[in-house]
């Protein structure tokens, strides 16, 4: 019978393979960040949301339509941002030039 002998192989004193994705992941985070913060439907969506629900049940609606508005409008406001549409929320008249560029009038 023969006995070998066997190393394990030992890993570098560097960064591991999950502390690298750690920090790659919150990179990520930080980056997207700025897209949350365009997403700002928070506000007027329980502005509108108490003014309606105020309008219509009296005090006690207007709280919930403003809580249940702020969570609408956020919501909404944070899909928008992440997926980068926008709220210009007008339509231009215009015509093709001859290259087929649309310009507004």
């Amino acid at each position: 019978m023969q006995n070998t002998k066997v190393k394990t192989a030992a890993l570098p004193a560097g960064l591991s393979v999950r502390a690298m994705l750690a920090a790659a992941a919150i990179l990520l985070a930080l980056l997207a960040i700025p897209q949350f913060g365009h997403a700002q439907g928070i506000v007027r969506g329980a502005r509108e949301g108490s003014h309606e629900g105020n309008r219509i049940a009296g005090p006690v609606g207007g709280a919930v339509g403003g809580v249940v508005g702020a969570g609408v409008g956020g919501a909404m406001g944070a899909v928008k941002g992440v997926f980068g549409i926008s709220d210009r929320g007008y339509r231009c008249r215009g015509y093709y030039n001859r290259h087929g560029h649309f310009r507004c009038y």
